[in-house]
């Protein structure tokens, strides 16, 4: 008897302990639909500031308390974003992924940031361990070596999106953010003409890269256009290395006519280079490159002029694109981005 008693004194405090206010509870006393009060709760832009200020002050009438991982249950998200670059230790990636930094951290999500040094095969075991890790998102910058995509196809099985920024791949269907690379060739040769020169060499970078194609097309438009002959011996392709832009160089050089400009990849590829003729004594070829980075300040014979290309912006630009793919939820439907490019004239006296 004694025992029963204790058992209904039991049940009468569990039945008049209030109850846990949740999302379902806010959402009945406010006529609202549940995902328009979580979407209130998390500062949504698409949710007015009239409906927010409703829910919130009922939030905490009820004292509402969120649960960040019954949160990540619910929306089977783990507010992580993987970034895979070539190397965080180039002022252009990094400025890059400041953009991306920026994007991201003031609407609580994590970055996993992991760097290929342009190896296909590093890329490929990140990107496993990233789709292990179940991210929401993924934004790449891909190795100079990598001919394959293999390993990126699992994300959208997965309902994963993924967005290529600057180093995108070549006729491969994804979402990309890019430069217009073909514009700034034009700019770079366009400026060449107006000094006067007229044989003009381009050491670019991998065939498989998106940004190498255009830069090519661009550069044999332009000479085209202008009634100036565009010998492939005037076109070398480098894997971007120290070693190899010095034989690109050297055989340059070696031309009966060896040319009277230059445009590289990058700013990274013109030091080489120019360091390369410098040693040699060689001071009355031009050159000009692409990402206008702040190294070029620093050099002791700096390229004559150089693309910007707004690093900054393309990591941001990139950053909202995933953003939006990941609201959509929606892998298939591709998107291409590009960013304008502006010429820096830093000076055209040897």
């Amino acid at each position: 008897m004694q025992t029963f008693a204790l058992i209904c004194i039991f049940a009468v405090n569990i039945i008049a302990m209030p109850s846990r206010p949740t999302l379902s509870s806010i959402a009945k006393s406010l006529r609202l639909s549940i995902s328009t009060v979580s979407r209130a709760l998390d500062d949504h832009p698409r949710i007015s500031p009239e409906t927010k200020a409703k829910v919130m002050a009922k939030a905490k009438e009820m004292h509402f308390v969120k649960n960040p991982a019954a949160r990540h249950l619910r929306s089977n998200k783990t507010q992580n974003i993987g970034v895979i670059l070539p190397n965080i230790k180039e002022e252009f990636f990094f400025q890059a992924f400041s953009g991306i930094e920026d994007f991201f951290e003031p609407i609580d999500y994590h970055l996993m940031v992991n760097q290929s040094h342009d190896n296909y095969e590093r890329e490929q075991e990140i990107a496993r361990k990233m789709l292990d890790k179940r991210i929401d998102g993924l934004l790449v910058s891909v190795a100079v070596k990598t001919n394959h995509y293999g390993h990126f196809k699992a994300f959208e099985k997965y309902g994963i999106p993924i967005v290529f920024f600057d180093r995108v791949p070549r006729n491969y269907p994804c979402n990309k953010v890019f430069n217009d690379n073909a514009l700034g060739a034009t700019k770079l040769i366009e400026f060449l003409i107006q000094m006067g020169l007229k044989r003009i060499a381009l050491i670019n970078g991998p065939g498989n890269l998106h940004v190498a194609h255009e830069r090519l097309n661009g550069f044999l438009s332009a000479m085209v256009k202008h009634n100036l002959p565009s010998d492939n011996r005037y076109v070398k392709t480098s894997n971007l290395s120290l070693i190899e832009t010095q034989n690109c160089m050297r055989q340059l050089l070696e031309l009966e006519n060896r040319p009277q400009a230059v445009i590289t990849f990058n700013d990274y590829v013109a030091m080489h280079a120019i360091t390369f003729c410098r040693q040699r004594g060689i001071k009355d070829i031009y050159f000009v490159s692409f990402a206008n980075l702040e190294i070029t300040k620093i050099m002791d014979n700096p390229p004559i002029a150089s693309i910007e290309q707004f690093p900054y912006s393309l990591g941001q630009t990139a950053a909202t694109l995933l953003f939006k793919k990941m609201e959509e939820r929606d892998c298939s439907n591709y998107e291409t981005f590009e960013i304008p490019t502006e010429i820096k004239i830093y000076s055209s006296n040897l």
